[in-house]
C-alpha cells in the first residue's frame, strides 16, 4: 500500500518521490502518530504521511513550500469550489504584464533564445495567461489557504509547459515540445483529513524546538563535495527562484541571463547544510549542522537522508549519529532497480559511500 500513495508535486531536484516508498516502509516499522518533516520542499513526503493517517507538521524555508503544504494539507473545502474559480481564471484572456516582460519568449521557428541574446523558459502564450491569472488570484475576496490552492495549481500548470530541465537556474536552448502546450489549471488533490495538520515556513532550528512528534523525517538540502562546483551556490533559492516570484507576485529585482531574484544571489548560501566551508571547530559547517539538528529533535525516532554526493564524511555522520542515536536500520536506495538494500552501518556502509553516488536512508532511534 505504501509504494502507490498517491502525491504530487512540480519537477524538482530534490524531490523524494522515488524514494518515497522506502521511506514510508522504514517508518513503518516504528510506532508514530505524528510526524514531522523538517525541509518538506514539495511536500511530497508529507502529503503521503497525510494520506496515511499521520497528523503531519512541516517546515521549509522556502514560501513556495508553505503555499503547497497550505494547500495539500491545510484546504478544507470541496473540491467544486476551487473547479469553479479555476474555470474563471482558465478562461481569462491573456495579457502583458511583468512575467511575461521577463521570463516570455517567442517560437523563433523553435529557438528559445530571443532578441536580446538570452533563452525564456515560457512561451509569451503562457507568460500573457500567468500575467493574466496571477494578478486576478491577488484581487479575489479569499482566504490566505484558498489562494494557496490557487497559487498551487497555476505553479503546476506551469510547470507542464516549461522550457528547462527542471529548475530555473539555466533554460533550453530550443523550445521543448511541452512549451508549445497551453497552460491549463487542474484542481489540486487535496487532502480531506480528520487530522489537523501545521505547517511552518521557518529557520528548522527555530522550528524544531516547538515540534513534538513521535518520528521527524529530515532531508536537508545537502551541498555537493565537488569542490569543482561553485562553492557558494545558492542551490534551491536559485534553481527555483521563479516559484517564489509566483508566490508573492512581488516583481523583484532581477539580475543575470536568467533574471533570477536578486535575493537568490551567490554571494552566500542560502542553508548552512549547503554550506561548503568548515567552521572554527575545523568541521564542516554541514556537519556541525547535522548534529545541532539531532541534538535539538525530541522525537523518538529520527529518518535521515543522506546522499553520498555531499560534503560530509562517512566518517564524520557516522560520529554524529551515534552521538545522539543507535541506528536501527541503514538502508541503501538503488533508484535504477528501485529497491532498498539493508546494509551494516559500520564498514560496509563508508566503503559504500565513498566509492558511489548513492541515497541512504538512516532509522535512527534517539537516546
Amino acid at each position: 500500500m505504501n509504494s502507490i500513495v498517491k502525491t504530487e508535486g512540480i519537477k524538482y531536484a530534490g524531490s523524494k518521490l522515488k524514494l518515497l516508498p522506502h521511506i514510508l516502509q522504514l517508518a513503518s516499522t516504528v510506532p508514530h502518530e505524528a510526524v514531522f518533516d523538517g525541509f518538506a520542499g514539495t511536500t511530497r513526503v508529507s502529503q503521503a504521511f497525510a494520506r496515511l493517517g499521520s497528523t503531519v507538521i512541516m517546515n521549509d524555508i522556502a514560501v513556495w513550500s508553505k503555499v503547497f503544504g497550505q494547500c495539500y494539507l491545510q484546504a478544507e473545502k470541496e473540491k467544486k469550489f476551487y473547479q469553479n474559480i479555476i474555470a474563471h481564471l482558465n478562461a481569462l484572456p491573456g495579457k502583458d504584464g511583468w512575467f511575461t516582460e521577463h521570463y516570455g519568449g517567442e517560437p523563433n521557428g523553435g529557438s528559445a533564445v530571443q532578441q536580446d541574446g538570452c533563452k525564456k523558459p515560457w512561451q509569451t502564450h503562457n507568460t500573457r495567461k500567468l500575467d493574466a491569472i496571477r494578478d486576478e488570484i491577488d484581487s479575489l475576496d479569499a482566504s490566505e489557504i484558498d489562494k494557496s490552492v490557487l497559487i498551487t495549481s497555476l505553479i503546476h500548470a506551469m510547470d507542464d509547459v516549461d522550457s528547462t530541465l527542471g529548475h530555473y537556474a539555466a533554460y533550453l536552448q530550443q523550445w521543448s515540445p511541452r512549451s508549445y502546450n497551453t497552460m491549463k489549471m487542474q484542481v489540486p488533490e487535496i487532502i480531506k483529513s480528520q487530522k489537523k495538520h501545521t505547517v511552518y515556513n521557518g529557520d528548522i532550528f527555530d522550528v524544531v524546538t516547538l515540534v513534538d512528534v513521535d518520528l521527524a523525517y529530515y532531508d536537508p538540502p545537502y551541498g555537493s563535495n565537488n569542490d569543482k562546483m561553485p562553492p557558494s551556490r545558492v542551490r534551491y533559492a536559485s534553481y527555483y527562484h521563479l516559484w517564489t516570484t509566483i508566490c508573492l507576485n512581488d516583481k523583484p529585482q532581477l539580475f543575470g541571463k536568467v533574471n533570477r531574484r536578486k535575493d537568490t544571489s551567490d554571494i552566500i548560501a542560502g542553508s548552512v547544510f549547503e554550506d561548503f566551508r568548515c567552521g572554527e571547530s575545523g568541521k564542516f559547517i554541514v556537519v556541525e549542522a547535522i548534529e545541532k539538528l539531532l541534538e535539538r529533535t525530541t522525537a523518538k525516532f529520527i529518518i535521515l537522508s543522506y546522499s553520498s554526493g555531499g560534503r560530509a564524511t562517512a566518517e564524520e555522520l557516522m560520529d554524529v549519529i551515534q552521538r545522539y542515536g543507535k541506528i536501527k536500520k541503514l538502508v541503501k536506495v538503488d533508484y535504477r532497480k528501485n529497491v532498498m538494500a539493508e546494509m551494516k552501518w559500520t564498514n560496509e556502509w563508508i566503503r559504500e559511500v565513498e566509492t558511489s553516488n548513492q541515497e541512504f536512508l538512516f532509522l535512527i532511534e534517539r537516546i
